[in-house]
């Protein structure tokens, strides 16, 4: 699915000015069905004066409208919540931070790319193995391709953080770390966002092979038990309140 050229427009259309928007969900997942939505994260900065006084601005702002036939998702963080989220490994944040596929940027989106690697940790492996048991959850219920596509894919997202100390969400460039019968699953979903998953005999065998290995390879990480990036967020996100 090809995603439409108007997104651009999307970030002077919002209430605040956006550090940046990217594109998370099934397209940087490398999965998206010619009916998926188009899921936008991202930062925006409040102004100061909706900080520091009596009306606080919003923390977060989540929206949903339809254009030219296409649903969009739009939902934003405050830059002093995004930055108190990247510390708390949380494997969403980061994604959404590092996504590929950008739709508006700005020196503060520069700066936080630079210091995702300091907020990296073997931490994370507790968001990926928690969606993983989550998703595996709904697949149960639904047996739909979505739930169980998920579930593969934060593993082997997980799985190769915690050997790289690298971020990679596209599963079809995290196939090795699966079973044989992925691409297939992912060519599946391609064509129907909520079709019915394949009768696979071995599947829950395959997550719970890949569940072990991730827990296996967090204990074998390089990466630290903590974040060092505190201290360069607080000053980004003074900085930027500053001299907003």
């Amino acid at each position: 699915m090809t995603l439409p050229g108007w997104l651009a427009e999307v970030a002077g259309e919002q209430p605040y000015p956006l550090a940046f928007a990217t594109v998370s969900g099934a397209h940087l997942y490398g999965f998206p069905s010619a009916d998926s939505d188009v899921d936008l994260r991202g930062v925006h900065v409040l102004p100061v004066e909706q900080v520091v006084g009596l009306r606080v601005g919003e923390q977060t702002v989540d929206r949903s409208w339809i254009r030219s036939g296409v649903e969009v998702d739009l939902v934003t963080h405050d830059l002093a919540k995004f930055c108190a989220l990247l510390l708390r490994r949380n494997g969403y944040v980061l994604e959404q931070l590092l996504s590929p596929l950008v739709v508006a940027s700005s020196p503060v989106h520069e700066e936080l790319v630079s210091l995702a690697p300091a907020c990296l940790t073997r931490g994370h492996a507790h968001h990926y193995l928690g969606f993983a048991r989550t998703q595996w959850r709904l697949f149960g219920r639904n047996g739909e391709i979505k739930p169980l596509l998920y579930t593969f894919r934060v593993l082997a997202t997980g799985i190769h953080l915690m050997r790289t100390g690298t971020l990679e969400a596209d599963l079809t460039r995290l196939l090795d770390y699966g079973p044989a019968y992925l691409p297939e699953l992912v060519a599946a979903k391609r064509e129907a966002e909520h079709g019915p998953a394949p009768a696979l005999a071995s599947a829950a065998d395959d997550v719970a092979r890949m569940t072990a290995r991730l827990e296996k390879e967090r204990e074998a990480s390089r990466l630290p038990e903590t974040p060092s990036a505190g201290e360069a967020l607080h000053d980004l996100v003074v900085r930027t309140r500053l001299g907003g």
